[in-house]
């Protein structure tokens, strides 16, 4: 205890020593403060788990945060019918994720209807225009039925439940429906050949087929592919091949994917049998042309 005394009696009797010590405790006394202030608005060290929110509503989501002062914040809506309205689908970060207290939660809800759109009129289009009226109107094609024409690909008529589409109409449809394409084709019409759908969402190798002239098939479903994040799979395998050629109207069936690797090899052997496929038809026509 003398020691310490005597300490710091001679520490005030020197300035010099003095002043540097007193700088010593002033940057050790900030660094402290600079320190604990850091920890209270980083929270370090308030890790907490972000609990699975599917199938909540928004208000039970908040009660359910609340223990880890998460913040949901509603950032998308979808339309699913398989889920009741209100509750939530998806959400970011998702279940299990570690995050410190107040971390804003992402989520998307499902709506409780449908939006309806105007069905636009494209009888008398291209199929190629009247499929862009409808994409642009939020819409699809159900259904591609050919009959003998003058014209091909011309719209002659377009149905949507049984009920015809005419001009002034004003029928309207739940957004993403689809509509009857009733499709002329002349007597010299010739078989198409298949777009490439591998490496493509469902969406565009619907667009794809539509605008060549083909109907949707059968749609498969790899395992892990749902409703929620179909959006994300891509086509990894079609029926019949690319390049293939078949008549109007045909279904072609196809495979999604979430598996990248699965979708690369898909898209390697697409781009073989379109080579393999463009050959055989080349030669067929160059046998044909051969004949005496």
């Amino acid at each position: 205890m003398d020691y310490l005394i005597n300490l710091v009696r001679k520490i005030n009797a020197n300035p010099i020593t003095r002043n540097l010590v007193l700088a010593a405790c002033a940057i050790l006394v900030f660094v402290f403060v600079v320190n604990l202030m850091l920890n209270l608005f980083t929270r370090h060290g308030q890790v907490h788990e972000v609990p699975d929110l599917s199938g909540l509503s928004v208000e039970e989501a908040v009660h359910a945060g609340k223990g880890a002062s998460l913040r949901i914040e509603i950032n998308d809506s979808l339309y699913v019918p398989a889920y009741p309205g209100g509750v939530i689908l998806e959400q970011n970060p998702s279940p299990g994720a570690k995050v410190k207290s107040g971390r804003r939660v992402f989520v998307t809800i499902n709506s409780f209807n449908q939006k309806m759109v105007p069905i636009p009129y494209v009888t008398g289009y291209s199929l190629r225009q009247a499929k862009n009226n409808l994409e642009m109107a939020g819409l699809g094609i159900d259904k591609l039925i050919y009959r003998s024409d003058l014209a091909t690909n011309y719209v002659l008529e377009e149905r949507y439940n049984g009920k015809l589409i005419s001009a002034g109409s004003q029928l309207e449809a739940e957004i993403g429906s689809g509509i009857t394409l009733i499709v002329g084709k002349g007597g010299d019409a010739e078989p198409q050949s298949v777009p490439r759908l591998v490496g493509f969402s469902a969406r565009e190798a619907k667009s794809r087929l539509w605008e060549a002239g083909f109907n949707v098939g059968k749609i498969s479903y790899d395992e892990g592919v749902t409703l929620l994040n179909e959006k994300d799979a891509r086509v990894r395998a079609q029926s019949p091949g690319v390049s293939t050629r078949h008549e109007y109207g045909t279904a072609v069936n196809f495979t999604l994917s979430l598996d990248e690797d699965q979708i690369e090899k898909g898209r390697t052997a697409a781009e073989r049998a379109a080579k393999a496929a463009a050959k055989a038809y080349a030669d067929s026509v160059t046998k044909g042309v051969q004949k005496p």
